[in-house]
């Protein structure tokens, strides 16, 4: 069983945490989130029906987890602390991570979660529209409409960008 468990672990976890990141935007975070969903998922693993492939089938509790969190008290006081205290770290330390912050990363950040969620789902996790819309429990017309404006929303983001450095 244990070799099952760590080649799961081993097979998932990276994009995993990167699927939580995009909710939590915090890695530590995330990887907590997918610590958590693995042993959700490995004490109840004898109920996983394969209708869904594997993948599939964490990445949702993934990002079902990643929504509790945001929903979540411990958020809300870690953003409250995170902004009181972020004068206090380093200059050069909060440079290097907004330049290590891709571009993309943070326009993403932008989007509301209602255009972010289907991007997230048809992008990084390739579900198909009919999957997203029964995920998310939307007619399929409606993520096509929020897949559409969220990628016009981050073309707007992008160029305003290009705008802002060719004015400097």
């Amino acid at each position: 069983m244990s070799s099952t468990i760590d080649q799961i672990i081993d097979e998932h976890s990276r994009y995993l945490v990167r699927i939580a990141y995009l909710y939590v935007k915090n890695w530590s975070t995330a990887e907590d989130i997918v610590q958590e969903v693995f042993v959700t998922y490995f004490q109840k693993s004898d109920q996983f029906r394969n209708e869904a492939s594997l993948k599939t089938y964490l990445t949702k509790m993934t990002a079902n987890r990643a929504k509790d969190y945001l929903r979540s008290w411990k958020h809300k006081k870690d953003v409250l602390f995170d902004t009181i205290f972020a004068s206090t770290r380093g200059a050069e330390e909060v440079v290097l991570e907004q330049e290590r912050l891709a571009s993309l990363e943070k326009n993403l950040f932008q989007l509301p979660l209602k255009y972010r969620e289907p991007l997230l789902l048809f992008y990084y996790d390739e579900q198909s529209i009919a999957e997203i819309a029964n995920y998310l429990q939307l007619n399929e017309n409606t993520v096509k409409t929020r897949l559409r404006r969220a990628k016009q929303q981050l073309k707007e983001f992008f160029e305003e960008e290009d705008g802002e450095v060719e004015s400097h």
